[in-house]
């Protein structure tokens, strides 16, 4: 979904850049810039010269919150950044990352993107420990336990600190002289490395590396810890025997940019397949495809060559508006949805219309697109989605909504389809959303759909659940 409410919120976007001689605090904006789609309530850079780290961070979009005086004071060699949507804790400066705390071994800074599903029980350890909480965020709970761990070194400190974090994360740490990059064992979030020059480059999405001139070299790996100082990187493992891979089929569907390659597959060639898939298994007869845009244009593409039928563009997305939904305030959701689209009724005008959509959540909006279309000329409305059915909330680094808010799990897709007001609907299949995203089913996440998770979880989860531990010693 490309709308507002019926849009489940995503994660975060993490980057970290070790460069001698470049400008890393510019670099790391630009870099955050790319992977703002990933969040944009709040946006940080830290950086680290050797002998200490300094941060700036702000609630805001990437552009709001820096100005070339703040760049300028980010000096150093190693930088690490972060663009937060809240999947866990409020929506506060307090909760802004990255985080900086101290330890006996110096300053650790992290940035974190990812949910963990043991929070509560980690937060305790911390408090066990001694050490503060200033947050109220999963996020801060890994740098204190990392931070009060045993190890003569920062490594020791997070291999003794990973078995005991259960969830989705991918993390940039940094300390005074390394860059530090995790991925979970199940892969869950994705986190690659590039190479820029003699620089290393570590990002959520490989997006974010084009615009600086870096290269996509690889994925971090599930369970992979990569420590970059000035010998280059080096990696260490987590015991991975007791995990499978599950990286998010959403990230193809629509969490990622559509020009990130992850796992070796270009998400615009997936969701192109997806829209083609749609169209066999659910064929309309009809005059016009047209996507909600922008995350539904490619597979909106696939499913008129498929079909055969013409791709027309019949909504004009304001793309200065931004990305509406991911504010945290229902009244700025709703607001923010009749002044995101224009509809074309000179295209419009007495056509049959196939709507291609990544998804539908809530149910809360996706009525009004169909209105607009229609009031707008169109004469019919059929509505296809590029994904199943979404009948479980995710706890793994996407704040979808409760179960029960979820349309797709307390109607039937007739149900829906006239909530609607479509003329018709039809869900991708999982087994073609496999297919499409080309990886084997075993290797992705898709509990949202199937109940299936890869860990155990909580299924009463409060994303404020940590608020009552902030301040606690």
């Amino acid at each position: 979904m490309s709308v507002d409410t019926d849009r489940m919120h995503e994660a975060c976007g993490v980057f970290g850049i070790y460069g001698p001689g470049e400008d890393v605090a510019r670099l790391t904006f630009f870099g955050l810039y790319a992977l703002q789609h990933r969040g944009q309530e709040s946006a940080g850079i830290a950086t680290a010269d050797g002998s200490e780290i300094r941060l700036f961070a702000e609630m805001g979009l990437v552009s709001q919150v820096f100005s070339e005086a703040d760049l300028a004071n980010l000096t150093g060699h190693i930088a690490i950044g972060h663009t937060r949507y809240s999947t866990m804790g409020s929506s506060c400066v307090e909760n802004a990352q990255p985080i900086v705390v101290e330890s006996d071994l110096g300053p650790l800074a992290v940035a974190h993107n990812g949910n963990l599903v043991n929070a509560p029980y980690l937060a305790e350890r911390v408090i066990e420990r001694g050490a503060p909480l200033t947050s109220s965020t999963d996020s801060e709970t890994i740098a204190r336990l990392c931070a009060t761990a045993p190890g003569r070194d920062w490594v020791e400190r997070i291999r003794q600190t990973m078995p005991l974090v259960k969830g989705a994360f991918s993390l940039v740490m940094m300390t005074k002289r390394e860059l530090i990059a995790v991925r979970d064992t199940y892969g869950i979030r994705p986190l690659c490395l590039g190479r820029l020059g003699s620089s290393w480059v570590i990002a959520s999405e490989s997006c974010a590396l084009g615009p600086i001139g870096a290269e996509l070299l690889r994925e971090i790996q599930p369970g992979e810890i990569m420590i970059i100082d000035e010998n280059g990187p080096r990696s260490v493992y987590m015991d991975t025997s007791a995990a499978r891979n599950a990286m998010c089929s959403f990230e193809y569907i629509y969490f990622a940019r559509p020009d990130s390659v992850i796992n070796g597959t270009l998400v615009y060639l997936a969701r192109e397949r997806m829209g083609a898939a749609l169209a066999e298994e659910h064929p309309v007869d009809a005059d016009l495809v047209m996507p909600v845009p922008d995350s539904a244009t490619a597979a909106a593409v696939g499913y008129a060559r498929g079909s055969g039928l013409p791709y027309r563009e019949g909504l004009i997305k304001n793309r200065y508006i931004g990305r509406t939904f991911i504010q945290p305030d229902q009244r700025l959701r709703e607001s923010g949805v009749k002044l995101k689209f224009n509809p074309l009724p000179e295209v419009l005008e007495g056509k049959s219309v196939v709507v291609v959509d990544d998804s539908i959540v809530r149910g809360t909006t996706t009525p009004s697109t169909v209105a607009l279309l229609r009031r707008a000329g169109a004469r019919e409305v059929h509505m296809r989605v590029t994904s199943p059915p979404m009948v479980n909330s995710c706890y793994l680094g996407i704040d979808t909504a409760r179960r029960e808010e979820l349309i797709a799990a307390n109607m039937t897709v007739p149900e829906i389809c006239k909530h609607i007001g479509a003329d018709s609907l039809g869900y991708l299949s999982l087994d073609r959303m496999i297919e499409a995203i080309g990886l084997p089913g075993e290797r992705l996440c898709h509990a949202c759909f199937t109940g299936e998770y890869p860990m155990p979880v909580q299924l009463d989860f409060d994303k404020l659940v940590l608020e009552g531990a902030r301040g606690r010693v």
